[in-house]
């Protein structure tokens, strides 16, 4: 990962949902990220949910917080709601963290009722 790229995502890092204690990179909010070498920083990224009481604030801090990231010249960041966030899309530190179990059974395994 390039040095501006690592610090954009550690500006997004230190943006939390309130609801979650997990940053919502880990979270796994952010959709797309990129970081052009001239400091141009786009993002697509997406709530927990459509209805969720951040969703006028949210957007505006991780905007904040990357616009601060030294070297970066312009941020762009689009909200989107498709796909809808699951769980799966969270990093697996964020699943240890909130106590997610890590296995998950193959999709080839049928289970058939008692």
């Amino acid at each position: 990962m390039e040095k501006l790229e690592k610090e954009v995502v550690d500006a997004i890092r230190q943006c939390y949902d309130p609801e979650i204690p997990v940053n919502i990179y880990d979270l796994g909010l952010i959709y797309k990220l990129a970081v052009d070498p001239s400091g141009k920083v786009d993002i697509l990224m997406t709530l927990t949910a459509p209805n969720c009481p951040v969703a006028g604030s949210l957007p505006e801090h991780v905007k904040s917080r990357v616009g601060a990231v030294r070297r970066v010249t312009e941020v762009n960041l689009e909200l989107t709601f498709e796909p809808p966030w699951h769980q799966g899309l969270m990093s697996d530190a964020a699943k240890l963290q909130l106590g997610i179990d890590l296995v998950e059974e193959p999709s080839s395994v049928v289970r058939f009722p008692s």
